[in-house]
């Protein structure tokens, strides 16, 4: 199998990067903030004054409603939340929020995802009615719990939706369904995540409760909360529009002054990460794994009980409880990249005759690391990639991700529309999906996908193309700069930390830590040497010392070790230059 080198360009200017709104800043940071249509740094949106009004959130009032019942009543609340990161703080800003606000009662309850599967089933309604609730809140999950709800329903039991997964044709029949992307709602920040959901929801009961002198003019702080509210932002990987940027960026101040959760800083420590100087990549690339482990192999509750604890000591056990699940996670992953790589080298296929929309399946992948697998694959041949995992009853569980120009949420609507019967189940975004279907019809829906993917792209849509920020003069390879840049965020999804890409001499290369490639480089026509360091490459191409000269393409980082700090290139890309 081959795969072709991407396409390198510069990321087009959207505003004038000469606009006096920039004026005064370092030339490269005001060309990185032109390339993201942002014109004067007070629109990056960092001011949680800058927040967008609750009330423009449809199904709000009526939650607010039902919870002022409830809180007036005293009646029993349960949480039920999803399993990973995401799922794993809304469950913990719900529970905390909840109880900071005076709910008589509040529990939680995650099902596991080898037993239940994911959402509002029926099953795990019937193992909720078991402590006796008066109302269930979703969080990060819900919109497509038809049945669900019917259940809960029929129980007695009252369920408010709070989500922000796409809605399928039919919703349930809750008393209060919130969620931005939900027909109707005129909530402009779509990107919202379950755990933005659910504090808005918070602060809305806030302001109910404070108008009916429910505090006695002492309205709890609920921006205690936004640490845990940025990490499943950056976690989610949702679009960093302005909205979501203040929540993260908000979260990120509280975390740099150690004014966060104790779970949270003891996965800080565990992760090796420096408090004071944490950026939202740190959330998404260090914190999360280590909760998201839980959720993939054994129960989320171990990483949400993390984030509850109110003692360092406890939380930091737990945290390198979850140090360690994350490296066993580590392990399945490679093992299963490995297979998955090998079961494409024998298809003896080019890049141009792989499928355009992948199925992988191995009877012995685990259903926890298979998204995870999916990703690494799609990020080898660019294009959706789906892999699955066998579940119960002649059934195997798949989880996608995709590339840009295909929705994979509304792909498998299609597949579902045109092969009624096929998927059993299935849910997701654009980016990312989870389906069920009976394992005998793996070959029929590894075609309608491929079929429908094709439909959608053209082979120019499968070649990958990395957008940078141009190239960087050697008198720019500064502290300085790469400091100013760390900080000039948050950085996330489509609102991307800046990247750069140029040729250097490649002047040593050895792999560390098995699969790394640390480099000393220098700028083709320059004097300075370099650090540079490339993650997870492929070692069968890796080190390789009749390369002289490689391109490469690299965000500027500085490099803290024994206390010492140096300048660094965090290498995304690198090939080889005759």
């Amino acid at each position: 199998m081959s795969v072709s080198d991407p396409i390198i360009e510069q990321r087009p200017f959207q505003v004038d990067p000469s606009h006096p709104g920039l004026a005064g800043l370092d030339p490269v940071l005001a060309r990185v903030y032109a390339a993201r249509g942002i014109d004067d740094p007070a629109l990056l949106g960092r001011r949680l004054q800058e927040l967008l009004p609750d009330s423009q959130m449809k199904g709000v009032p009526a939650a607010v409603e039902r919870l002022l019942k409830a809180f007036e009543q005293q009646e029993k609340i349960l949480i039920v939340g999803d399993f990973d990161c995401d799922g794993a703080t809304s469950t913990s800003v719900g529970l905390l929020g909840l109880r900071m606000l005076g709910a008589a009662e509040v529990d939680y309850l995650v099902p596991n995802r080898f037993e239940y599967g994911y959402g509002l089933s029926p099953e795990i309604v019937d193992v909720a009615a078991q402590n006796k609730p008066d109302l269930v809140i979703t969080v990060d999950n819900g919109i497509s719990s038809i049945e669900g709800v019917a259940r809960a329903q029929s129980l007695g039991i009252d369920v408010i939706v709070t989500d922000h997964h796409l809605a399928g044709a039919e919703l349930p029949d809750a008393c209060a369904i919130v969620n931005p992307n939900q027909p109707g709602c005129d909530f402009i920040a779509k990107s919202t995540c379950g755990v933005g959901v659910i504090f808005y929801v918070l602060i809305a009961l806030r302001r109910a409760l404070d108008e009916r002198g429910w505090f006695n003019g002492k309205a709890p702080n609920l921006a205690s909360l936004l640490d845990l509210v940025a990490l499943g932002t950056v976690a989610d990987v949702v679009p960093l529009e302005r909205n979501n940027r203040a929540l993260v960026w908000q979260g990120l101040q509280r975390i740099r002054a150690g004014q966060a959760r104790p779970g949270l800083l003891a996965l800080i420590e565990v992760s090796g990460r420096n408090r004071s100087r944490l950026v939202a990549s740190d959330l998404g690339f260090a914190i999360a794994p280590r909760l998201n482990a839980a959720g993939r192999l054994e129960d989320m509750s171990i990483g949400i009980e993390c984030l509850l604890e109110e003692d360092y000591d406890r939380a930091l056990e737990m945290a390198r409880s979850l140090d360690d699940l994350n490296k066993e996670r580590r392990g399945i992953e490679q093992e299963m990249q490995h297979q998955a790589l090998e079961l494409l080298g024998q298809l003896s296929l080019n890049d141009q005759e792989l499928p355009f929309g992948l199925c992988l399946y191995d009877e012995y992948w685990h259903q926890g690391v298979i998204g995870i697998l999916a990703s690494r694959i799609k990020e080898r041949v660019h294009r959706p990639v789906i892999a699955f995992a066998p579940g119960d009853d002649g059934e195997i569980k798949g989880s996608a991700r995709s590339i840009n120009g295909f929705h994979i949420r509304d792909g498998l609507d299609a597949v579902a529309a045109k092969h009624p019967g096929l998927l059993k189940k299935f849910g997701g975004h654009a980016m990312a999906a989870g389906m069920t279907i009976a394992a005998d019809d793996l070959p029929a829906f590894r075609d309608a996908f491929d079929v429908e993917v094709r439909r959608q792209l053209d082979a120019a849509d499968l070649t990958q193309r990395i957008l940078t920020d141009g190239e960087l003069a050697e008198a720019e390879f500064s502290m300085t700069l790469a400091e100013e840049l760390r900080n000039a965020g948050p950085w996330g999804h489509q609102f991307p930390e800046p990247l750069f890409e140029g040729r250097f001499h490649l002047l040593q290369q050895r792999i560390v830590g098995q699969r790394h490639l640390k480099m000393v480089v220098m700028p083709e026509g320059g004097t300075l040497a370099l650090d540079a360091i490339a993650f997870n490459v492929d070692t069968l191409a890796w080190p390789d010392e009749s390369v002289q000269r490689v391109r490469l393409v690299y965000r500027l980082d500085v490099n803290e070790f024994r206390g010492q700090r140096t300048l660094q290139l965090m290498v995304d890309w690198i090939g080889a230059e005759v």
